[in-house]
């Protein structure tokens, strides 16, 4: 007996230590904290993530589309989508799908011309938008359907502005234009009007401002199918926007993007980009984009 204890006692410290040391193997280096059971251990690594579900495949709404179906951040033509028909989120007073009360007025329009500056036109179904719905020129190359009481009807182009006295609302129709609703001698009538996007074989024109350079130029743009929002140049840094006028020219007041690309969005958000419009005063230079019909 005595002998058994003695190689009992003999055994015991070696094989504790070795017990404790195979148990702490599993987590050497980490930070102390209560020993995971051996389960915990098998579940903890985590392999690498499923792939998401693509967004097409994921949600049927409409607005699910693949890269290659959304528009370009630069450019809209014609045959990509575009805003829903009516939501208009860069349009001031005037709204499409909108129908305006006011009063209707004529004036000799003579060859076209007026506020816009667009110049002598062969089309004189043209009218001046009264002060308020003119919005600073944002009215300038809109097209309006007229309707009055009596079920006449007329589409013009807003070339001029009506100033004050003329309440907003009210349109002053050249003369040929009024006379397709009632007698001149009827001379101011009820009628309700709405914005069109109108069907058109035109494209957008650009033109310069008279004394402009590549150090200072006003720029317009011309035969817009929808009303323009925004003219912006490209600088070194992107996108700038310019400042429009009363007179429907937009400036750089230090000659920033004059002669270079310019990027056009109408009300609905669409943008066509523009390249090679070189800086010729007064010259009308065509492009091959247009706004989409809505």
């Amino acid at each position: 007996m005595g002998v058994l204890l003695s190689l009992v006692m003999v055994l015991r410290p070696d094989s504790e230590p070795n017990a404790v040391r195979a148990a702490a193997e599993p987590t050497a280096g980490n930070k102390p904290s209560a020993p995971r059971t051996a389960p915990e251990q098998k579940a903890k690594p985590s392999p690498k993530p499923k792939p998401k579900p693509k967004p097409s495949k994921a949600s049927p709404t409409p607005t699910a589309t693949t890269p290659s179906e959304r528009p370009s951040p630069t450019s809209a033509p014609p045959s990509s989508p575009r805003p829903a028909s009516g939501t208009a989120p860069l349009a001031g007073r005037i709204q499409p799908q909108v129908a305006y009360k006011g009063v209707a007025t004529h004036y000799d329009a003579a060859d076209g011309d007026g506020a816009c500056l667009y110049g002598p036109s062969p089309d004189l179904m043209v009218a001046a938008m009264n002060h308020t719905d003119y919005e600073t020129s944002k009215a300038c190359g809109a097209y309006i359907l007229v309707r009055a009481a009596n079920g006449a009807s007329v589409t013009v182009r807003i070339t001029n502005e009506c100033p004050l006295p003329c309440a907003p609302g009210q349109l002053d129709l050249s003369k040929e234009a009024f006379a397709k609703l009632a007698g001149l001698s009827a001379g101011r009538i009820p009628v309700t009007w709405s914005l069109l996007s109108p069907s058109t074989s035109d494209t957008v024109s650009i033109r310069y401002k008279t004394g402009s350079s590549q150090h200072w130029c006003g720029i317009q743009a011309l035969d817009h199918r929808n009303p323009l929002a925004r003219l912006e140049v490209r600088t070194g840094s992107g996108w700038t926007r310019l400042t429009r006028t009363e007179y429907n020219y937009f400036l750089s007041p230090d000659g920033t993007g004059c002669g270079g690309p310019l990027r056009l969005t109408d009300i609905y958000g669409e943008q066509l980009t523009v390249d090679g419009i070189t800086v010729r005063p007064d010259a009308v230079q065509r492009t091959r984009v247009q706004f989409a019909r809505h």
